[in-house]
Formats: structure tokens, C-alpha cells, sequence
């Protein structure tokens, strides 16, 4: 695996063709339970179509009111994240996925939907008895709508996913895993077939473009107007 990121690395790579969706649209990076930024969004972008990238719980103290808004603008293309499958597997199988999801946020978005009783060192019959309460408090339609949440979404040469893609396979052949978690060859291997990859999860400090990826940070919930070659973040 070292060696093919090597190779990768440093092989020659041809001219990516420019940016070319099919309308303007603005991608949304990490969210994490800041709904005073997705709110601040909502009201700077107008007219133009929104895509999140996901991640829209767990971190922050407001994932509930996050879910809640983005449920209510059904105008906005809502892609699933790493955190929302995390989510959602406490709620199927609370005591196996339970301690992992607490471990990396899931206690901010149980204390947002007001579900108490809960830590890092919760287990057994516990877990089962604190996801009925989340379910409970979310409600079937909210969990249904999360549930539902597309994986990748494509206009033009440009697709939008969560963390990444595996640079040798088709868009819409790609699995949730690599495109909720990431894959090894992304950033090292140019894709053949034209189309860039606009994604969130990794951290870095600041919004950038390299030929075949696009990266974002949250907390500072950084977007991105694409259209051609124009851009903005704040």
C-alpha cells in the first residue's frame, strides 16, 4: 500500500478538465452540531442550490436543532456521514456500537435531544434503554428522513461525497464505507474519468484545491460556490 502511494505520488499527471457542473451550487462542509453556522448559512446563500456534505451530529451542543432544520428544507441536498452511520447503528444495535459512538460525540447529540443518563463508560442493558429514549425523542419521521440520506451526489463533472472516493471506481458503484470514511489511494491516484470529488471530513486548516479533491474544515463551516472556477468560504 506504501509503495502504490508513492508511485502515486510522484507519477506525472495529465491536465484535469476545469470545473464544469451542470448549475452553480454551494457545498456545505462538516457541520457537527453548530446550528448557529448552518443558520447563518441558510441566510448568506439564496438562489442557489445547497449540498451538505454530512456529518451533521455528534461534537457540538445543537445536533438536534441541525437535524431539525436541514429536515426542513427539503430544497437542500442532505448527503449522509460517517457520524450520521454511527448514529444510526447505536440505534440498531446499541450495545455493539454504543461505546464507539459515545466516544466520539455521540454524548453531545444525546444531551441535544435532551437523552441524559449517559457516558463513555455506559454499557449493556444501559445502551438499549438510552437508544429507545433517542429514538423516542427523534421521532420515526426524523430517523426515517436520516436514514434515507443519499451517499454521493453528481452535477456535471463534480461529485459531492463525505470523506473521499476510490479513485479507480465509478461514482455510483462507490460503497458507503470509502465514501463515508475515506480510501487509501484518494489522495495519491488521479481519477480517468474526469470527475472531481468535493468532500468534507478531513481537517485541515483551510479550504483547498488540489487537481482531483476539494477539502473543507468544520467548526469554521467552510462553503463553497461552485461554478466553473468561482469560489467563496467563510
Amino acid at each position: 500500500m506504501l509503495s502504490n502511494w508513492i508511485k502515486g505520488l510522484f507519477a506525472p499527471k495529465r491536465p484535469f478538465p476545469p470545473l464544469a457542473p451542470d448549475a452553480p451550487f454551494v457545498a456545505l462542509g462538516d457541520i457537527h452540531g453548530r446550528a448557529d453556522l448552518l443558520a447563518r448559512a441558510f441566510d448568506s446563500i439564496k438562489d442557489t442550490q445547497i449540498v451538505c456534505v454530512g456529518d451533521y451530529v455528534d461534537r457540538g451542543d445543537e445536533s438536534a436543532e441541525v437535524l431539525r432544520l436541514l429536515h426542513a428544507r427539503p430544497d437542500v441536498v442532505c448527503l449522509s456521514g460517517n457520524h450520521e452511520e454511527m448514529m444510526l447503528n447505536f440505534l440498531d444495535h446499541p450495545q455493539k456500537h454504543g461505546p464507539r459512538w459515545l466516544r466520539y460525540g455521540g454524548l453531545q447529540t444525546l444531551a441535544s435531544f435532551g437523552v441524559a443518563g449517559a457516558s463513555e463508560a455506559t454499557t449493556g442493558a444501559a445502551l438499549d434503554a438510552i437508544a429507545e429514549k433517542l429514538q423516542n425523542a427523534m421521532g420515526a419521521e426524523l430517523v426515517l428522513w436520516l436514514r434515507n440520506r443519499p451517499i454521493f451526489w453528481q452535477s456535471g463533472n463534480v461529485a459531492v461525497v463525505h470523506a473521499a472516493a476510490d479513485p479507480a471506481s465509478p461514482i455510483n458503484l462507490q460503497t458507503a464505507e470509502t465514501l463515508h470514511w475515506g480510501h487509501a489511494d484518494f489522495e495519491s491516484t488521479q481519477r480517468q474519468d474526469d470527475i472531481w470529488v468535493l468532500h468534507g471530513h478531513t481537517i485541515v486548516d483551510a479550504p483547498f484545491c488540489r487537481s482531483w479533491t476539494r477539502v473543507y474544515r468544520h467548526w469554521r463551516l467552510c462553503y463553497r460556490a461552485v461554478n466553473g472556477c468561482v469560489g467563496l468560504s467563510a
